[in-house]
């Protein structure tokens, strides 16, 4: 069972530290965090396992903004999360582009979190399936990739998909790829015991909750 957290735009280094010394994860599960770039550095000091929140496909070049798998390796990071729906949405992120940069990545060494999921007007026109499959498609196999099965819509708005509908799209996405799944949208510690208890989720990526020690914590221990 592996338990992301993805900070995504928040905590400077001096609140990294201090959620750091805060957090203490449980025995029996795999715990992640997710930490903005300027934050990775003081996150690895702590000896948790760290990804960053994307990562380019290439090793160098001119390539504003952007950041290689060796520049994360030399930090200690461990691996990286790509196609994140806030990506997709917000910052133009294809599924090529998603492919290219968990190739790269995987290639290089690291672990990577490639994410997918369908909007709510994807999920109301019955194209959730053909969504997942266009996303899944371009990726890599590799034995260090991991899936986050996202639903657009229940990311930050306190919906969460029923555990069942967890359950099925995690069970379909299994057919297309041969990787673990994580559930991600508004897992929180009052629903992550029963989503966590679908046969085919084999963890979460938690937003908003991971920002808590103590609530990452109890979403940990409900894994355990």
């Amino acid at each position: 069972m592996l338990i992301a957290g993805n900070w995504k735009m928040f905590k400077t280094q001096a609140k990294t530290r201090a959620f750091c010394a805060a957090f203490e994860p449980p025995g029996g599960v795999e715990v992640v965090i997710c930490p903005p770039f300027t934050s990775l550095g003081a996150a690895v000091e702590s000896g948790l396992t760290v990804f960053a929140q994307n990562v380019h496909w290439a090793d160098e070049g001119a390539y504003t903004g952007e950041i290689s798998a060796a520049m994360l390796k030399e930090l200690g990071v461990s691996g990286s999360l790509v196609g994140h729906s806030e990506r997709r949405q917000l910052f133009g992120e294809t599924d090529d582009g998603t492919a290219r940069r968990a190739e790269h990545a995987l290639g290089a060494g690291l672990r990577v979190i490639a994410c997918v999921g369908e909007t709510e007007a994807e999920r109301e026109a019955g194209a959730t399936e053909s969504v997942l499959r266009r996303q899944l498609a371009p990726l890599p196999r590799h034995e260090q990739l991991v899936i986050a099965y996202e639903p657009v819509w229940a990311i930050g708005t306190g919906k969460t998909a029923t555990p069942e509908l967890a359950q099925d799209a995690h069970a379909y996405i299994k057919t297309l790829i041969d990787a673990p799944v994580l559930y991600g949208g508004s897992v929180k510690p009052e629903n992550a015991a029963e989503l966590l208890a679908q046969p085919d989720v084999d963890g979460a990526l938690v937003g908003g909750a991971s920002l808590d020690p103590d609530s990452f914590a109890a979403i940990c221990r409900a894994a355990a």
